[in-house]
């Protein structure tokens, strides 16, 4: 591991909090790995490398850059960062604007999965809807584990949880897309869950809503992460699930009702989605 980091710090406000997580925190959990809170000029860049941890950080005065692999980005007061510390990163703080950061290098659980999908939606540098709330979850993450409370892996877990859950709801639709065109994917997408037991495909849609079929296509997953296809074949099994538990209808009427002509097709995408056949899991949900 390559990595720059003047490790202690000088300024009384500033603390870092190390911690090794239990086997079954590392099974079960997500876990803190460091956390804390810096206010420079404590330590002015930090470069690493092949790190496995996740990091994510809060800028709560002052500015500076990140660099992850060939990417460069800005930072300043009130935005985050989070980074997959395996690749090769650079951040330094502003020499005109010293930088105050608090944050939290951890792991576990899904902590890939969650980066991917966020990355897949987000660039590295966000600013959350409540940059507040970041700093308030990352201090009882500090609090928590200050305080060794015999909880404190269950606890930063959820708190984890939190911080994930802010950066996956950051309303990057603002800047990415202009609002008539978000307007009209939205317009698309309710008529699909008003719709989806109909006859629907791709030209059908791109007729009713003037919009080409491979724009439609391509807008449509960056603003709802998922195909059109999935998401009607989704909204389907949904209600295949209902009329399963709740009705006494054939497996071929529920069929049907979803939009399914083909029994067997159903069947195949049932068992797909749930690991399941019909059967077993009307079973499953009436015994």
């Amino acid at each position: 591991m390559e990595q720059k980091d003047t490790g202690i710090f000088k300024n009384k406000l500033s603390k870092r909090i190390i911690s090794t997580p239990t086997s079954a925190a590392k099974h079960a959990f997500f876990y803190m790995q460091e956390t804390g809170c810096l206010k420079t000029d404590d330590a002015a860049s930090t470069q690493r490398q092949n790190l496995d941890s996740f990091l994510l950080v809060a800028v709560v005065s002052g500015s500076g850059t990140l660099t992850v692999g060939s990417d460069t980005f800005s930072v300043r007061q009130g935005e985050c960062f989070f980074i997959d510390c395996r690749t090769s990163h650079f951040y330094k703080s502003s020499d005109a604007e010293p930088w105050e950061l608090m944050w939290v290098h951890f792991n576990g659980s899904t902590s890939e999965q969650y980066y991917e999908y966020f990355l897949s939606h987000s660039k590295n540098v966000f600013r959350p809807s409540s940059f507040e709330r970041v700093i308030s979850v990352i201090s009882e993450i500090i609090n928590v584990n200050e305080l060794k409370r015999p909880d404190a892996e269950i606890i930063t877990s959820k708190l984890i949880v939190e911080l994930l859950t802010l950066a996956l709801s950051v309303c990057n639709e603002v800047n990415q897309y202009d609002s008539a065109l978000k307007q009209k994917i939205s317009s698309v997408h309710s008529y699909i869950e008003e719709h989806f037991n109909e006859e629907l495909s791709l030209e059908k849609l791109s007729a009713e809503f003037y919009i080409s079929k491979f724009y439609l296509t391509r807008e449509y997953k960056k603003i709802y992460g998922t195909t059109i296809f999935q998401h009607i074949i989704t909204l389907r099994i949904n209600y295949g699930k209902q009329l399963l538990r709740f009705s006494d209808k054939s497996v071929e009427e529920i069929a049907n009702l979803c939009g399914f002509n083909d029994q067997s097709y159903f069947a195949r995408q049932f068992k797909k989605a749930e690991n399941l056949t019909c059967f077993a899991y009307r079973k499953m949900w009436r015994d």
